[in-house]
């Protein structure tokens, strides 16, 4: 009889604990989303800065997510300041106001012949390249989209 109330004695203390560990975990603050947006093929630019505001917005507005956007390729082209698309060029500032990083690959740059100053504002230099960019912002804890 005594070992049958210490075992339920014991099943009772750890679904004590279990149920006081799960109300603890859902009064906490949900975790911030860290996303890194990959960006190479030209033909995509607007459908991912498109997803890009989704996200924004599906979080809750501005601040409410790390979200970074890495550029290499063919791409690029498409945020060369002197031949963006004025609604690309809107779209982007959009999305730096809201909070969100461009990445743009040096070594795409070097092959385009061109220098940060010749893309639209907002973007920084991944001075090792844009997948080398990708593959620390994951090992930071990013998740890693490709839409």
């Amino acid at each position: 009889m005594q070992r049958r109330s210490m075992l339920r004695g014991s099943l009772v203390g750890l679904f004590g604990v279990a149920a006081m560990r799960e109300a603890a975990a859902a009064t906490e603050a949900p975790t911030r989303q860290r996303v890194v947006y990959h960006l190479a093929d030209a033909d995509r630019v607007v459908f991912v800065l498109g997803n890009i505001q989704n996200h924004v917005d599906g979080v809750g507005g501005p601040g409410k997510a790390d979200i970074r956007l890495v550029v290499h390729g063919p791409a690029l082209r498409a945020f060369h300041a002197l031949a963006a698309d004025d609604h690309t060029v809107a779209m982007m500032k959009k999305l730096t106001d809201a909070g969100v990083g461009f990445d743009a690959c040096a070594n795409t740059m070097k092959a385009q012949g061109v220098k940060l100053d010749d893309l639209t504002p907002g973007f920084v230099v991944a001075e090792k390249g844009g997948v080398v960019r990708l593959a620390e912002l994951q090992q930071q804890g990013y998740a890693y989209l490709r839409p």
